[in-house]
């Protein structure tokens, strides 16, 4: 069953509205950014779609300290192009499986992560959720809430 009903919040905060509205009325939701990887797994059974793809953009990056934050709906395109500017990259690879799956949409952070998608080098390099410093996100119930940071703090004799 494919959703027929789709919501296209433009900020976290909308996205957080239409989570809680669904959680409250009892509806169930395709959460969807790229449409990349909807190939995955059986069709979502959801009467309306959370779409994300308009919640992106890069909104900090310090080549410097290796530090870049962006919204979920952020193409990974987007992301790849402002590293390499800078020499760098994306260490596990993240995979397009695009084509590979027949969709026509691009890979997004949000859903690189959700799928914790890695490339070859995931044995060494490990996976995305791997190289994630800190991440708000939003519960199933419409909640916001923040895990981790934006700074890796090495603090000898205290480790969680």
């Amino acid at each position: 069953m494919e959703a027929t009903e789709a919501l296209r919040p433009g900020t976290p905060e909308e996205a957080c509205e239409a989570v809680r509205w669904a959680a409250d009325s009892g509806t169930a939701l395709a959460i969807v950014g790229g449409a990349s990887k909807r190939g995955l797994g059986p069709p979502a059974r959801a009467a309306v779609t959370l779409q994300l793809d308009a919640i992106a953009g890069i909104l900090t990056y310090e080549p410097e300290e290796l530090v870049l934050t962006a919204l979920a709906g952020t193409p990974l395109a987007i992301i790849e192009t402002a590293l390499a500017a800078h020499n760098q990259m994306l260490a596990f690879e993240p995979p397009d499986w695009a084509a590979l799956l027949g969709a026509a949409g691009q890979p997004t952070l949000g859903g690189t992560v959700a799928c914790n998608a890695a490339g070859p080098r995931r044995p060494r390099a490990g996976a995305a959720r791997d190289h994630m410093l800190g991440v708000t996100a939003i519960s199933g119930r419409g909640e916001s809430f923040k895990a981790g940071g934006k700074v890796v703090k090495n603090v000898t004799g205290y480790y969680l």
